[in-house]
């Protein structure tokens, strides 16, 4: 890590010397370690005109500013998704500069790829063999994929209604796959599991989310860089992002950081962090004032977006900072706005997203009626991840297609034509 200057406690403010390769505080009190690194020595190779030189290597084509080395990753080529500049949705709702960052276009089919190719590759730096994470189902698919290619043992703890399509690629991967019942209300079952495992059998730690591995919240950064040099090295005014634990949110806000830093954009746009009705700690402190300590765990999360069900926000205090910061604030929708969401990214631009991927546009239709976003503003809505990986869930929007004969008279009559 030539570039990492420092790893600080988000809680107590611990400092640790980049060679101890921490990855909890050893005060245990869920403080993240935040990653500092030396700019100035960064901007001496690292500018716009050398980023447009480099080939996408993934998270590594930014590889001054990823505190893993880029020889032990895995490439897998994640990152490098479209910016789509939407054209029906954006006439539908009124608006001239909507863009769409299509996460789905990822190895594993979600952003989490960005995360864990850096989490993986960190942990084959430290020449660790066991990987644990808790995760709904994204983050552990894009773990053992990663694992995978690095020769790494991935165990996954899952809810127990994890979805099918989740579960059969995480088996498929060669991940040990076990699910885990709720039984506390306001705890997350899985991430007891993945603590016990990390104490009691000394197992890498790679969740999505920062107290447990200060690595892997580097990687979601790189859709910052890339939003930034789609749009011609301009920043957007406002970023959708779905959310749960606060980690891609994080990520996203620290790469804005990285750029301001750098001095390569001075803008920073504002952040609406999006969660579902059924879990929504985190926007719930955000608009009422509340501090991090103060926040409440949601007793019994419930949505269709299955990806946002984290009871805690683990990372809310750097996902609050960059809210407030930014001049954003919280957004709760209803499970009947996001299936509308998944519609209209289907039918208007061809985009097929799972409900947590497509909460953060229906987060945008509803900022857009209350008239906290304008439609003249350049907006990037971040689709996070694939329909393929709860195909169940988007058969049940529309029930079996009709079974007719090979007849003509048969197909008018199906389709009322």
């Amino acid at each position: 890590m030539p570039y990492v200057v420092s790893l600080v406690c988000s809680r107590c403010g611990r400092k640790y010397e980049p060679r101890q390769n921490p990855l909890l505080c050893e005060r245990r009190d869920l403080g993240r370690l935040d990653i500092n690194y030396d700019y100035d020595s960064i901007m001496e190779k690292l500018d716009r005109d050398e980023i447009e030189r480099r080939p996408h290597l993934g998270v590594w084509r930014y590889a001054e500013l990823m505190p893993a080395d880029k020889r032990f990753a895995a490439q897998l080529n994640e990152g490098n998704t479209p910016l789509i500049r939407s054209k029906r949705l954006a006439e539908l709702l009124g608006m001239k500069n909507l863009y769409l960052k299509d996460e789905t276009r990822n190895p594993t089919a979600s952003f989490k790829d960005r995360a864990m190719a850096v989490g993986a590759a960190k942990a084959a730096e430290m020449g660790k063999k066991d990987v644990v994470i808790a995760s709904s189902g994204n983050a552990a698919s894009s773990l053992a994929a990663y694992s995978a290619a690095l020769g790494l043992r991935c165990c996954a703890f899952v809810p127990e209604d994890v979805a099918r399509g989740k579960a059969a690629q995480l088996l498929l991967l060669g991940a040990r796959v076990v699910r885990v019942k709720q039984t506390e209300e306001g705890r997350d079952p899985t991430v007891q599991m993945m603590l016990k495992t990390v104490e009691e059998l000394g197992w890498y730690p790679s969740p999505s989310f920062g107290p447990f591995n200060p690595y892997q919240v580097e990687g979601p950064k790189t859709i910052s860089y890339e939003v930034v040099e789609q749009l011609g090295w301009r920043s957007p005014d406002a970023i959708l992002v779905p959310t749960g634990s606060g980690c891609l949110l994080t990520g996203v806000w620290r790469g804005i950081r990285d750029l301001n830093a750098l001095g390569i954009v001075e803008e920073t746009p504002r952040l609406f962090p999006v969660q579902p009705m059924g879990n929504q700690p985190l926007v719930r402190a955000i608009n009422s004032g509340k501090r991090f300590e103060e926040i409440e765990p949601e007793k019994w999360p419930k949505s269709i977006a299955s990806g946002l069900l984290d009871p805690f926000p683990w990372d809310g205090d750097a996902a609050m900072q960059a809210t407030r910061s930014s001049g954003g604030e919280g957004v709760a929708v209803s499970d009947e706005e996001i299936i509308n969401a998944v519609k209209l990214l289907a039918s208007r631009e061809g985009i097929f997203a799972e409900p947590s991927g497509a909460a953060g546009l229906a987060g945008l239709k509803k900022l857009l009626d209350e008239g906290k976003i304008d439609k003249t503003d350049t907006v990037v809505v971040l689709v996070t991840g694939s329909g393929l990986k709860e195909a169940e869930k988007a058969t049940k929007l529309y029930g079996e297609p009709p079974l007719i004969e090979p007849r003509v008279e048969e197909l008018t009559k199906a389709l009322n034509i």
